[in-house]
C-alpha cells in the first residue's frame, strides 16, 4: 500500500513542541496550503492541515520555523481516536511528517512579515482617513455636480 503525502504550505503559527514522558520530542502544527482554484468572488481558498512530527525532527522545526514561514513537508497520512474528558470519542486525521525543508530563507520570511504588519497599518490608517493625511486638489470643474 502507499500512503505518501508531500504538502507545501505556510505555518499558521508557531510550532507547538512538547515532549513526552520519556522525553521523546513531538511538535505540532497547521500548514496553510492554497488550493490550485478561485472561488466565485476570485479569492483563492487554503485548506488548513493538521500536522506533527517526532524526534529531533520536531526540535529542530520548533527552533527554525515561525508563524508565516513557507514549509515543505513530506509524511503520510494517519487516523487516530480517544475518549475526551466527556467520555465521547474523537477521530483525528493528520499528517505524520517524517522530513521538512524551509523554503525560504529567515531574513525573507521576517521581511515578508514586517511587510504585512506595515500593509495592515497603512489599512488601518486609511480606514479612517482614505487620503492617508495628504491633501488632494480639486477644482470646481472636477466636480460632477
Amino acid at each position: 500500500m502507499i500512503n505518501n503525502v508531500v504538502l507545501v504550505g505556510r505555518l499558521t503559527k508557531d510550532p507547538d513542541l512538547r515532549y513526552t514522558a520519556n522525553g521523546t520530542g513531538v511538535a505540532t502544527f497547521t500548514l496553510a496550503v492554497n488550493r490550485d482554484f478561485t472561488n466565485q468572488d476570485g479569492k483563492r481558498e487554503a485548506d488548513f492541515i493538521n500536522c506533527v512530527i517526532w524526534r529531533k525532527s520536531a526540535e529542530t522545526l520548533a527552533n527554525y520555523a515561525r508563524k508565516g514561514t513557507l514549509l515543505g513537508v513530506t509524511g503520510r497520512v494517519q487516523t487516530r481516536n480517544y475518549e475526551n474528558q466527556q467520555g465521547q470519542r474523537v477521530y483525528v486525521t493528520e499528517v505524520v511528517a517524517e522530513s521538512f525543508q524551509l523554503l525560504e530563507s529567515r531574513s525573507n520570511n521576517e521581511k515578508r512579515q514586517d511587510d504585512k504588519q506595515q500593509q495592515n497599518t497603512n489599512t488601518n490608517n486609511s480606514a479612517s482617513d482614505p487620503f492617508n493625511g495628504s491633501s488632494i486638489d480639486i477644482g470646481d470643474d472636477d466636480m460632477p455636480f
